[in-house]
Order: structure tokens, then sequence, then C-alpha cells
């Protein structure tokens, strides 16, 4: 990890990846959506400011998916396939993280995570964004 909060290095399980992000706010706007693709894929993630992923190896193993409007991309590594970030349909001048591929955080570092609304995307409803409800983790060494 590097010295700010904001700013933290990550990669992929099979270390090939290699990067390094700004987030817009820390780890406060953690976050799931419940549209097809998400919903399938499972991460949490973590808001990033304008331009703020940089590749630092590996960058040519990279591959994107899009869907649906082709708005989203979704990068992920061509060989172990690990979603690492995504560039924002609500802004696609926004990107955000999976947190898991961050060094030394964990999705279950998060008691609650907010899952947004993806399945009516403000983009096709016209009104505002909304939770679709709480992702809770609650671990059983506690108990």
């Amino acid at each position: 990890m590097t010295g700010s909060t904001n700013s933290r290095t990550g990669g992929y399980h099979c270390g090939a990846v290699r990067f390094e992000v700004t987030l817009s706010d820390g780890l406060q706007s953690v976050r799931r959506c419940n549209c097809s693709y998400c919903r399938m894929r499972g991460s949490v993630v973590a808001a990033v400011a304008l331009y703020g992923i940089k590749i630092l190896q590996g960058g040519d193993i990279l591959t994107s998916y899009r869907f649906n409007t082709g708005t989203a991309q979704h990068f992920f590594c061509s060989r172990c396939g690990i979603h690492t970030h995504h560039q924002r349909r609500s802004d696609p001048s926004r990107h955000a993280v999976n947190v898991a591929c961050l060094d030394a955080v964990s999705p279950f570092d998060f008691s609650e995570v907010p899952v947004t609304d993806g399945i009516n995307h403000p983009n096709d409803t016209g009104k505002p964004a909304r939770l679709a409800g709480i992702l809770r983790f609650e671990s059983v060494a506690e108990h």
C-alpha cells in the first residue's frame, strides 16, 4: 500500500497484473450492484477518482467485457479471470475497483455493504439511483 489511504496497490490472483488506484473517498464508497453481471460476479467495489487507475505491470493481458448498452466496461485478467475494475455506466468518466484485488483489503472487512439497484438503473428509468438492499457479513468468530 502507498502512503495515502486513498492511494492503494493491488493485483490479480495469478500475479501477472499489478496496479495502483486512487480511491475517491478511501473505502467509504464500497458497494455492490444487483444488475445481472454484477450479481453473478459478486464483487464489492469502491469508487476510483477520475484517471485514478494506473496499470503497473501486465496491461497486455487485461481484457474487457461489455454488455447491454455497451457503456460500462469490465476489466479482468485473461489468465486467471479475476475482475479488477470497471468503467461505470452511470458515469463513464469514473471507475470502480474490486476491493478484493487491493493489497491487505478483503470484501469481508465490511460488516455492511450497500447494494445499488442496477436492475432499475437510473439511465434506464430516468429516476435517481436507489438502494436495493444491504449485504451483511457477520464473522462466526465474533459469536
